[in-house]
């Protein structure tokens, strides 16, 4: 290990390459802990929520859990079905106990075609299964080519999520608690053409009625566009870029010279890719409960304790699932699991809830991601930089790092800080700070003096590489605009921060533009094939 980490310094040196960058080289949640690598299935990716900005829809909140990371589109030919033997679950807190006041839970099957006979054809004469999941087009008008179907049923939980009260989330109209799931988006032949694949996809966006909300919901579960954006491939090459904005000045973060990198789409990996969605419209006065309007939020997969495989296995029961529901995978802020839990506690980190997070505590005030920057990149950063003093240490020397507390555990007063304030890890959405249209949005949220983005909740739209990265190096420490002004939190002070205002990117650019503007906001998922 010595020699490896003396190799990589002196190549970076070599290459004029500072800081930074490992810390997005394992992308949002995808993969991020050992246990959960095995389990693509429950694996959770994103978690977005935010003040719905659809027009007219001022008073809703909207939550979206993205689950199986990095489907490559044309990974056929049983693509990518969510687990019947898991149960997927959204968790809104709404006093700051940590504790979930409201659970969304969603458990899936999956049928054959044909009664869930499979569909079959005379071959000779004998009456033969075929071995595919659709044996024709398939539109919104005609689902009869489909050989395989996957529904839901969705229930509410109030107070803890496996012995609170269960209620039934219905269909508005109908009253059906069965909802469809779309079949993913497997090539244009299948669906005609793109737009095909949307029109067939809108139809399972259901209108729902939630018990105790006066105003309906709204959901969907399907396949979408992967929505987080990351520049993978060069981060895995020596690092073989500088993760500083190359547009950006010296004056305002940049490095002299313009060195850099540009911002580019085609530094985004993973655009390749698709990923499941579960999406939630809900109205923000039934999440609120007795709270000041803020609200926190996590999503969790959790499967039975016990799994034994069939020997003789078949579709309907190619295993035995039993015991206590288990925890697998949980998410809430991005990136909290890859870049400050330590390996041996990843999925331990999995496997907890937000209120059991005192465990964790010494990742967040005592982090080592910034130690080891310091130790890979120290000389680096000074070589290019040039300061009439050498920076003796670029990570910020503030510790315990309170800035970091705030960030990841408490919120930040007047802002998205909850009546009770537990420390924990939860997304925390002030409800009662407006949407801003998709056109105002700012990519950096509250950090570019848009009080209703990331760390406020998340929408689809905010760059929380880039954030992440800016505030893990100090930013905090640093006065930052607020309503338009430029203002000191307290949190720790500039000189503990010594690279704090530098504009720290990856290179892979996203915003409210690169997403729709209606329910679920996440855009058609690239096609397995195209004719």
């Amino acid at each position: 290990m010595k020699i490896r980490t003396t190799a990589l310094v002196s190549a970076l040196c070599a290459a004029s390459l500072p800081l930074l960058t490992p810390i997005v080289a394992s992308g949002s949640s995808h993969r991020e802990a050992p246990n959960i690598t095995r389990l693509p299935a429950v694996d959770s990716t994103d978690f977005y929520m935010f003040n719905s900005y659809e027009a007219n829809r001022g008073d809703y909140v909207t939550l979206i859990a993205n689950y199986v990371p990095l489907q490559d589109p044309y990974g056929g030919p049983n693509y990518f079905a969510l687990d019947p033997n898991a149960v997927y679950e959204i968790h809104v807190d709404s006093d700051g106990d940590a504790v979930e006041d409201l659970t969304f839970q969603f458990r899936f099957k999956n049928r054959l075609g044909e009664n869930n006979t499979g569909a079959k054809l005379m071959i000779g004469d004998q009456n033969v299964a075929v071995p595919l999941k659709n044996i024709g087009p398939v539109s919104a008008q005609d689902v009869s080519n489909l050989n395989f179907n996957e529904s839901y049923t969705l229930t509410m939980i109030r107070g803890d999520r496996r012995t609170g009260q269960v209620s039934p989330i219905t269909r508005t109209g109908d009253g059906a608690t069965e909802l469809g799931k779309p079949y993913d988006f497997v090539g244009t032949k299948t669906f005609g053409s793109v737009a095909g694949y949307e029109q067939y996809a809108k139809t399972f966006i259901n209108e729902i009625s939630v018990p105790g909300c006066a105003k309906p919901g709204r959901v969907f579960v399907g396949q979408r566009a992967e929505s987080f954006v990351v520049n993978l491939g060069k981060v895995f090459d020596l690092v073989n870029f500088v993760p500083v904005d190359a547009d950006v000045p010296p004056d305002q973060g940049g490095l002299p010279g313009g060195i850099g990198i540009k911002q580019d789409k085609a530094n985004d990996i993973i655009a390749d890719a698709n990923i499941t969605t579960l999406a939630l419209e809900l109205p923000a006065a039934c999440l609120t409960g007795n709270g000041n309007g803020v609200i926190g939020g996590w999503t969790s997969a959790s499967m039975r304790q016990a799994r034994i495989l069939n020997p003789n296995a078949n579709f309907a029961k190619p295993d035995v699932n039993g015991g206590a529901w288990t925890q697998v995978s949980r998410l809430s802020a991005p990136l909290v699991n890859e870049l400050v839990i330590g390996l041996p506690d990843k999925d331990r980190y999995s496997a907890s809830e937000p209120k059991d997070d005192g465990q964790f505590a010494k990742y967040v005030t005592n982090p080592t991601l910034p130690a080891l920057l310091d130790a890979l990149f120290n000389k680096a950063v000074n070589d290019i930089l040039k300061p009439p003093t050498p920076i003796a240490n670029i990570a910020p020397s503030n510790l315990p790092r309170m800035d970091l507390v705030t960030a990841f555990l408490t919120g930040f007063k007047d802002v998205n800080q909850q009546k009770t304030v537990t420390p924990s890890e939860m997304m925390r959405l002030n409800t009662k700070i407006a949407a801003q249209p998709a056109d105002m949005q700012s990519t950096f949220g509250v950090a570019g003096n848009d009080l209703a983005g990331f760390p406020n909740g998340r929408r689809p739209g905010d760059d929380v590489v880039d954030i992440a990265l800016r505030v893990v190096m100090g930013r905090l420490c640093h006065p930052v605009p607020v309503n338009g002004t430029l203002t000191d939190l307290k949190l720790c002070k500039p000189e503990d921060a010594p690279l704090g205002k530098v504009a720290f990117t990856d290179g892979a650019p996203i915003s409210a533009a690169d997403f729709d503007e209606t329910f679920p906001y996440l855009r058609t998922p690239l096609p397995g094939a195209t004719n």
